[in-house]
């Protein structure tokens, strides 16, 4: 069952690095610093998005807009470091 939590911890740790990419590739893109008509460079971003776009919409309904600055990628790793540390206090010290 230990094996099952640690897979899980690093499926979490993985995707917590794709929420960081694909907010770092949306500032990019922002600022014209990547090509966007590049076919490489819009097959990472539509990858990323399309990773990340089904926990962050029902995320950006509930938190309000602050002008252009969106906070729904905030407010998932906070979600997923809660999750993390949850199972890492409450869970796995009891499995065996």
């Amino acid at each position: 069952m230990r094996a099952i939590l640690d897979v899980l911890f690093l499926i979490l740790n993985l995707y917590t690095w794709v929420i960081i990419a694909s907010a770092i590739f949306s500032w990019l893109y922002a600022f014209n610093v990547v090509n966007p008509r590049n076919q490489f460079v819009s097959m990472i971003g539509q990858a990323l998005y399309n990773l990340t776009e089904p926990l962050l919409r029902p995320i950006r309904r509930f938190v309000p807009s602050f002008g252009g600055l969106d906070i729904s990628p905030i407010v998932l790793l906070l979600g997923i470091f809660l999750l993390q540390r949850l199972i890492a206090y409450y869970v796995y010290p009891y499995v065996f």
